[in-house]
């Protein structure tokens, strides 16, 4: 059998990506090198990766990356860098991290900036080696946006090529001329909010409002909210810290969920992308929704805090925080009535704006969803007539409707299956996990928003999980994050030989 699939230029830009991984382990080599402690756990895999990345370039000449090639680049790139990611936790072999499957979990949570975390005692590790988390995930926020723009919209993965329709953008990856070009103008862009937030988190330190919020927090906080992730130093999340800082943290988790694309637009004075745009309104409409709803089920149930503004805050910071897949916790919403519990976890299958750093099936997708079924029930009845779904004033095509009907049947597929196996894998091991937890779990895991329900909650940890539900988990991040399609089309036979 021939392989039609020229895996070396694939490996080749994977190769590349790793050569420079060497640079943002600097970030927490340097934090340990101030601190005084462990420093081989970053020196180790600096020159690994380096060494293996420049190996990998040898491989063949520089080519074009076509579709085919694509999708194995897309896949190898991000197993990669969780490997790689996994390294320091292993060499610094503090406490839960230091078990390989568990590293491995940390690192693909960190990478796919799902916020799953596996760590019990957050006072056990260096912050250096909770500061390489926060970098991870900021790295993975980056380079799904790359992704995003550059890549999957070009591969019409699951409708990602509706970017180009809702943002009036013909060619999304052709921002600029170049795909390099379009890199760099979104990383300017993500760079200046991250720094914006840094500024936001610690002015509000030396202004008395955020007393807990040290520069440390401010950066690692920072890294973790504009990328959708949710990592955070602190055991205790955003919980940790005052009202003003919960505040605070909110419109930067929204913004990393709303199209980069139309962010671009507006720092060039154009705000009527933001009008026009039917995601966006559907967007800030779904977070409206939730919020009111949460908001009236903790009132009726009564919430156990003693203001109003507080559950306007707790409601407001968890939707913002489930839908846009960030996963941080204002509270522990563990001991929230059963009704608020419910409204969160349909929250974890919507997600933000395609286009950004966020996760889950998405808001452009359930849109196009509801307006085919919309145009379907009125044809039911009207069967001569011929009505298109518009999005944004422009028709969606077909085949673009059945990609989404598809990818959407796909991941609640992903979701039953892996609900299913954790329950049975947690009843092996006499593990105690109900249906809700097992479903809350696999949809947190799969559609990479992080904190679940029960055992592995808000402030609890995944650890308590058996070591194949645990890999199971990592596998279904890694799927989830890259959008299911490159990694199924990696197991079809026709995609190597025809």
């Amino acid at each position: 059998m021939r392989i039609r699939v020229d895996w070396r230029v694939s490996c080749r830009l994977v190769g590349t990506i790793l050569k420079w991984l060497w640079v943002p382990l600097a970030l927490p080599l340097g934090l340990a090198l101030y601190d005084g402690t462990a420093l081989l756990p970053f020196v180790l895999p600096m020159l690994g990766t380096a060494a293996v990345g420049f190996g990998l370039e040898q491989l063949t000449e520089e080519r074009d990356l076509r579709a085919r090639e694509a999708f194995l680049m897309v896949s190898l790139t991000w197993l990669s860098i969780a490997l790689v990611g996994a390294l320091p936790f292993v060499l610094a072999g503090e406490g839960a991290l230091a078990a390989p499957v568990n590293a491995l979990f940390e690192s693909m949570s960190g990478v796919t900036t799902t916020g799953a975390t596996i760590i019990v005692a957050f006072d056990q590790h260096s912050r250096a080696i909770l500061i390489w988390r926060a970098v991870l995930q900021w790295l993975g926020g980056l380079g799904i946006l790359v992704l995003a723009t550059a890549v999957l919209s070009q591969l019409s993965v699951g409708g990602a090529q509706l970017m180009e329709t809702e943002t009036q953008t013909q060619d999304v990856n052709k921002l600029t001329p170049r795909i390099s070009e379009t890199a760099g103008l979104l990383w300017k862009i993500y760079l200046g909010l991250t720094g914006l937030q840094v500024a936001v988190l610690y002015g509000l330190h030396l202004l008395g409002y955020a007393p807990e919020m040290t520069l440390y927090d401010a950066v690692a906080h920072a890294f973790t909210t504009i990328s959708t992730s949710g990592f955070s130093p602190r055991g205790e999340s955003i919980a940790a810290f005052s009202p003003a800082v919960q505040w605070a943290i909110i419109p930067f988790m929204a913004t990393g969920a709303t199209s980069f694309i139309l962010i671009y637009f507006v720092t060039q004075g154009n705000f009527d992308r933001l009008r026009r745009s039917d995601e966006f309104r559907s967007y800030i409409g779904v977070l409206t929704f939730f919020t009111l709803g949460v908001s009236g089920v903790l009132l009726v149930d009564g919430a156990p805090y003693t203001s109003l503004e507080a559950i306007a805050r707790h409601s407001l910071f968890q939707v913002v925080s489930i839908v846009t897949t960030t996963g941080y916790a204002s509270t522990d919403f563990n001991l929230w009535s059963s009704g608020a519990k419910h409204l969160l976890f349909v929250c974890m299958f919507i997600g933000g704006m395609a286009g950004s750093t966020t996760c889950s099936i998405k808001t452009l997708r359930w849109l196009v969803v509801m307006k085919a079924f919309r145009r379907d029930l009125f044809t039911a009845s009207n069967p001569s007539a011929i009505r298109p779904v518009r999005l944004s004033g422009n028709v969606v095509s077909e085949e673009t409707i059945r990609d989404i009907y598809a990818y959407t049947l796909v991941s609640l597929v992903f979701f039953i299956v892996a609900t299913i196996f954790i329950v049975v894998d947690a009843s092996r091991v006499r593990l105690t996990v109900s249906e809700f937890e097992a479903m809350s779990a696999a949809a947190a895991t799969f559609f990479n928003v992080g904190p679940a329900f029960g055992i592995a909650g808000p402030l609890e940890s995944y650890e308590p999980f058996p070591t194949s539900t645990k890999l199971v988990m990592a596998f279904l991040m890694w799927i989830g994050r890259i959008e299911i399609i490159p990694v199924l089309v990696l197991l079809t036979p026709s995609y190597w030989r025809s």
